[in-house]
């Protein structure tokens, strides 16, 4: 794996030299935009709108503007901007993990300990661990700020990056019920789920839905037609919502998928 930060963890007057790697890895099938005509492959092009022309990487820069003209920014602008944050994750305050609302969470990086770090490193995780608490703080990555929390995981400790609360759009032009449901239906709902209550494996769901488009685009590409799944309907044909529930109940238990 290559690192795509470098810098330190701080807290107190503790500082861990460390780098992120990214925990991520998409899934997604790698497919290309084609011209319909001819299959041609579509390319897009850096072009400067005033001469026409494609510029090369290296000849771009970046800017803002103001009052009708650019203000050009090159690397050191910003790293000066908030250097303290650019090379440096500075936990502010040490959370319980029920604190978070999930929908600030964006993606995870693993943190790895220069050779320098390695004993504090090994104390954070200890602490962690044993307070059962997350670090909390802010650090800048590819030019944005960003919040964050850093969590134990065994030995390793892991970042995960966070959006900040006022990135959450409010849901108030949603049309939700104002109506609570009727006692016998919660009833039911509630032996629906205790039903289906079990442990949180997420390791027994697999992206099936792109192994099978794989295969379909392996047939395809034999000359053959890969067999026509028909969508099954799982809910019973009553818009009665008690018949749904009794029908639920009555079901047997999908497996993940």
């Amino acid at each position: 794996m290559r690192s795509i930060w470098t810098g330190a963890i701080g807290f107190g007057l503790v500082n861990i030299p460390i780098k992120l790697f990214s925990a991520i890895e998409e899934s997604n099938l790698d497919l290309d935009m084609l011209d319909k005509k001819d299959h041609a492959n579509i390319k897009f092009k850096r072009v400067n709108e005033n001469t026409g022309k494609e510029v090369a990487w290296g000849n771009i820069v970046r800017g803002y503007k103001i009052d009708d003209r650019y203000v050009v920014l090159d690397e050191s602008d910003f790293a000066e901007a908030m250097p303290e944050k650019t090379k440096t994750i500075t936990i502010d305050t040490f959370v319980e993990d029920n604190e978070i609302d999930p929908m600030l969470y964006e993606t995870s990086y693993y943190i790895e300990p220069e050779k320098q770090g390695k004993r504090a490193y090994a104390l954070l995780n200890a602490a962690l661990v044993k307070s059962k608490k997350a670090g909390m703080g802010s650090f800048v990555l590819r030019n944005k700020e960003h919040l964050c929390l850093i969590k134990a995981s065994g030995k390793l400790l892991v970042l995960h990056r966070m959006r900040f609360q006022s990135e959450i759009r409010e849901p108030d032009e949603l049309d939700i019920p104002s109506t609570g449901p009727k006692a016998n239906e919660l009833k039911m709902a509630l032996s629906l789920i205790e039903q289906f209550s079990g442990k949180a494996d997420v390791s027994a769901y697999k992206d099936t839905y792109t192994d099978k488009l794989m295969k379909l685009i392996k047939a395809k590409a034999a000359g053959k037609r890969a067999p026509v799944h028909k969508m099954k309907v799982v809910h019973k044909k009553s818009a009665d919502l008690m018949d749904q529930l009794r029908a639920s109940l009555s079901g047997k238990r999908k497996k993940a998928s």
